[in-house]
């Protein structure tokens, strides 16, 4: 933004040159805003404008609920649970034999100084156990196979 001082047959003008766009400009004449084109196009400072692209924070990740925990495609021929995201296992709720419903509580895993309650996608057998309490886990490691 620059500011002018002008002096016009005795009147004392403060200008004030808020945006300037190719040829137009966004300009202040005494408190009082006007929107002014120029008859050729302006030349720009040599300062370049920075122009950032919007910034997405790398920490927003789907919700729980959208993350897919439960994959088909596992070699004890079960279906493995995936760590949602990584963790420290605080209390597992099943062991090798149970049978589980859809929603039943799994485990607790501490993230981010927080509990957090995984619960089944699939209703079965519990076939192997792979994680055990106060393991460290990544996202993605299993942690279940259910039959």
């Amino acid at each position: 933004m620059k500011n002018f001082k002008f002096l016009i047959n005795g009147n004392n003008y403060d200008v004030k040159i808020k945006h300037v766009d190719n040829n137009f400009a966004d300009v202040e004449v005494n408190g009082t805003m006007y929107s002014v084109e120029v008859d050729k196009d302006i030349q720009t400072s040599k300062t370049p404008k920075l122009v950032l692209p919007k910034a997405i924070p790398s920490t927003d990740t789907p919700k729980i609920e959208e993350q897919k925990i439960v994959i088909n495609n596992n070699p004890k021929g079960g279906k493995s649970i995936y760590s949602p995201l990584p963790g420290v296992i605080l209390d597992i709720v099943v062991k090798v034999g149970d049978t589980i419903s859809v929603g039943q509580k799994l485990l607790v895993l501490e993230a981010m100084k927080m509990e957090n309650i995984i619960e089944s996608d699939v209703a079965g057998k519990i076939i192997d156990v792979t994680a055990s309490k106060g393991d460290s886990v990544m996202q993605g490691d299993t942690l279940f196979v259910i039959g």
